[in-house]
Formats: C-alpha cells, sequence, structure tokens
C-alpha cells in the first residue's frame, strides 16, 4: 500500500465502524482506515455434502474428498447391507472329496479348503481347477493312524498373509505354510495336543493358538530362525524340509458341573483390540483368555443355548463375540456382565448353525439347511427382502427374510444312503465354512451333506 501524505484528510469511519469503537488493535480488521477499502472476502461455498458430489469427486480425484468424513464409512456399510440380494450362485465341482471344513482366500482367485477325508487343497474360482497341497507328517508315526472321518477343520492365514496355519496328516499336529508359495514350514507333533484341532487362530504373525477336541488350548510361538533354515536346506537338498515344535504353553479349559465330559474346543476367535482370545467348548461354556507368554484364563460364561456350539466369530467395532449352536446365534460382550443382546434363532429346521463372519455390523450365518442368512446387529433384524422382489407386496404387507439357498453339490450314492435314506436323491448341505474377498465383493461357500455318514460336498463362488 502507498504511504499516506502528511496532509491528506482522513475519511470519515462509517456509523457501523465508529459503533464498533474507534480503538481497534493494529491487527484488527478496522486498523487501517487511512487506506483504500479492502475488497470483502468471499466466502467459501459450503461443502457439498451430497453422497452423489461425493463419488463424482473421488471419481476424478478430488483433494477435497478427504473433508468429507462418515462417507466411506456410509459406502462400505451400504455396499455390506445391499451385496447380500445381488449375489448370484456359480457351482464348482469338487470331484469325490469329502466335506469341506474349512477355507481362506489367498488371493483374488485362489481359495485354499480343508476336508473331512483330510484333503488340504487350493480351488482357482475362476477355472474350477484343483491342486492338492501334501500334508506334513509327524518325526514321529503315530501308533495308530488318523480315524476316519476326523479331517482338516481349520485353515487361518496371520495378519500379514506370510503363513498359513492348519492341520497335518495327522489331525492332532498343527502345521504352518509359507504364503505365497505354500512351502512348509514347520510342524506342531511334540508335546501338543493327544486329538484333533478344530481351531485356530493367530495372535500375531509369529504367534498362534490352536484349540483341540482333548479339551486344551496351546500357543505356539514361531522363531525366525525357522524360517531361515528351511530356505537353507531346500536351496542345498532341492526338497522341502520343516522343523518340528512344541507349544509354549497349554492350558485345559475347566471342567464344568455340567456335561463335564465333553469340554472339546470347537472355535477360536481373537480381538486384536483387546488383545483377547475367545474360545468356545461343547460343553455350552464361552472362555476368554490374556494370550502372553503363556495363555492366563479372564472368565468363563455359560451361553444361553449350549448344544452344539461349533462356531465363532467377533467382531472388531461392536467389540462382541457371536456364537452360533444348534438353533440359535448368541452374543456375548466380555465387558458385560449380562447378555444384553438377544440371541437370534436361525429357524432352519433346527438344522444348526454351522458357520459365521462378521463384517461391519452385518453376521452372515451358513446354516445346517444349506441356506446364507445375514443378521443386522446394530438394528437387532435379519436383512429382507425389497419390496419390489416381494410377489403380491403391498403397503403394511411384512417382507420375507433374505435368505440365498445353495445348490445340490455331489452325493454319492452309496449304501448308506440308500439303506439310511432311501436314496433321497437331493439332501441339503450343510454350510460348514465360508469366506468373502470383500475388494471384489464375492462370497466362497463350501460344505456337504450333514449326517455324518453321508459322503459329499458343495462348493460354490457367490458374486
Amino acid at each position: 500500500m502507498a504511504p499516506q501524505h502528511a496532509g491528506s484528510r482522513k475519511r470519515k469511519a462509517p456509523a457501523h465502524e465508529a459503533a464498533a469503537g474507534g480503538s481497534a488493535s493494529p491487527g484488527s480488521a478496522g486498523a487501517d482506515r487511512e487506506g483504500p477499502l479492502q475488497p470483502k472476502k468471499q466466502r467459501r461455498p459450503a461443502p457439498r455434502r451430497s453422497l452423489v458430489h461425493y463419488l463424482k469427486d473421488r471419481e476424478v480425484g478430488a483433494p477435497g474428498r478427504a473433508g468429507l468424513p462418515g462417507f466411506e464409512r456410509q459406502l462400505s456399510s451400504h455396499a455390506v447391507r445391499s451385496l447380500p440380494e445381488v449375489l448370484t450362485e456359480r457351482p464348482l465341482a469338487l470331484g469325490t472329496l469329502n466335506k469341506v471344513f474349512a477355507s481362506q482366500w489367498l488371493n483374488a482367485r485362489q481359495v485354499v479348503c480343508g476336508t473331512k477325508c483330510n484333503t488340504l487343497f487350493v480351488v482357482d474360482v475362476h477355472s474350477g481347477h484343483i491342486t492338492r497341497l501334501p500334508l506334513m507328517r509327524d518325526r514321529v508315526p503315530a501308533l495308530v493312524g488318523p480315524q476316519p472321518g476326523c479331517g482338516i477343520h481349520a485353515i487361518e492365514l496371520n495378519p500379514s498373509k506370510t503363513l498359513l496355519a492348519t492341520g497335518g496328516e495327522n489331525p492332532n499336529s498343527l502345521a504352518i505354510y509359507q504364503l505365497p508359495t505354500l512351502d512348509p514350514v514347520c510342524l506342531g507333533d511334540r508335546q501338543g495336543h493327544s486329538d484333533w484341532i478344530f481351531a485356530i487362530a493367530w495372535m500375531s504373525d509369529t504367534v498362534v493358538v490352536s484349540g483341540s477336541r482333548d479339551g486344551t488350548v496351546a500357543l505356539w510361538r514361531l522363531d525366525p530362525d525357522i524360517f531361515s533354515d528351511c530356505i537353507a536346506w531346500r536351496n542345498v537338498m532341492k526338497v522341502p524340509l520343516y522343523a518340528h515344535i512344541r507349544p509354549k504353553d497349554v492350558e485345559a479349559i475347566p471342567r464344568a458341573s455340567i456335561n463335564p465330559g465333553n469340554r472339546k474346543v470347537r472355535a477360536l476367535a481373537f480381538s486384536g483390540k483387546n488383545q483377547e482370545l475367545g474360545s468356545v467348548s461343547l460343553d455350552g461354556y464361552f472362555h476368554l483368555w490374556k494370550p502372553r507368554s503363556n495363555l492366563s484364563r479372564l472368565l468363563s460364561v455359560r451361553l444361553p443355548y449350549f448344544r452344539e456350539n461349533v462356531c465363532l466369530t467377533y467382531c472388531e467395532e461392536l467389540s462382541l463375540y457371536a456364537v452360533g449352536s444348534q438353533s440359535h446365534v448368541s452374543f456375548v460382550d466380555p465387558r458385560q456382565r449380562q447378555h444384553n443382546i438377544r440371541p437370534l434363532c436361525s429357524r432352519e429346521g433346527g438344522t444348526g448353525v454351522r458357520s459365521l463372519s462378521f463384517y461391519h455390523d452385518i453376521i452372515t450365518v451358513g446354516t445346517g439347511h444349506g441356506s446364507l442368512l445375514f443378521y443386522d446387529v446394530r438394528a437387532q433384524k435379519f436383512l429382507e427382502e425389497r419390496g419390489d422382489a416381494v410377489l403380491d407386496s403391498s403397503p403394511g404387507t411384512a417382507r420375507r427374510k433374505l435368505k440365498l439357498t445353495c445348490g445340490r453339490g455331489w452325493l454319492k450314492h452309496d449304501g448308506f444312503w440308500v439303506n439310511y435314506y432311501g436314496g433321497v436323491d437331493e439332501f441339503p448341505n450343510a454350510l460348514y465354512t465360508h469366506c468373502y474377498n470383500w475388494p471384489e465383493m464375492k462370497l466362497f461357500v463350501a460344505g456337504g451333506p450333514l449326517p455324518s455318514g453321508l459322503h459329499g460336498n458343495y462348493a460354490g463362488l457367490w458374486s
């Protein structure tokens, strides 16, 4: 600004400035009264709060899209609620394999699975091609071979997706493979479980816990030297070599006064936020553990429905565990003494809840009757079909619960099937496992016939 001449006449302050007081500080808006009037600053337009505007800004990479908090969350939440209704099934042929018990996505097109017939395989969901993986063997062969019908019940990837934990050729042993090569790393066959491993959960990239039918949970800590030793041996011998390890701690779950002989650990779920591990046993109890250098039990809770508690999942956002039983899903909040969320009934003919998973507020329920259900925990109700999808719908008419029914799969027509089920050609499949690939909006579902004597399988890609 050019300096004022000494003899220049001062302009008269406007009335509104005089009313504000003439002793404004040098830094205030009215301080420089001898200079020319400053142009009024134009107000910035209010940010557009429309979801449509947000999507357009995101599409062109507008820098201000971070200033619309909550929209990413809204989009994700909307996708979770809307996806199930638009999913369509593409069956996957698994040949004569018997009942898929466990599954996990390895990448955008491969899923690793474990079966009742003790087969570990990778299926390409695009081509349908199946690759069987060799199982690790105990250093000292078991005196009694694997019992028929045990199989691989659990497959879990560590947080960084660099290791995979599952069962060995002996279902009592814990097998660790390296990803993405699926080379064997180590086998937990020393001083571990004396019965089948039913459940596995990772605490970190190098700490994993297994739960067994023998009523114990075991904590395993992987030494980084194991990986370098295995790689060195592979380079020299040109054959896979793996270490044999023992658990750092093994703890038995407490014996209940009711049904004390049925302490089988059936499922595990880890809370990364609280660094706590939940476990479910077939005697109808939920146990909470603190996994540090060893396993410390924090509490035990009697579940409201205690028949066939076979699956467990955890929601980080709600700090809530969900337990699947013969006919209900029960919710456990370790911070609350009482069950504050009422259990939900699957209403699927008492065939039971066979698989569970949480994503945001929605829990996906795989039943023993070949169907998938979707439950909104915050609203405490099942997702429903849209009004235009319901025939003869009218205002005030109750909408149907959204249910995806899986295909027939494959069933072995053997003597057991003829003698006990009269040769019924169609039999609903229990959905023992399901896993989401959320970035590509895909859902892998697998299982097989519920009766233990029937031999068969089901697998499908819903997208």
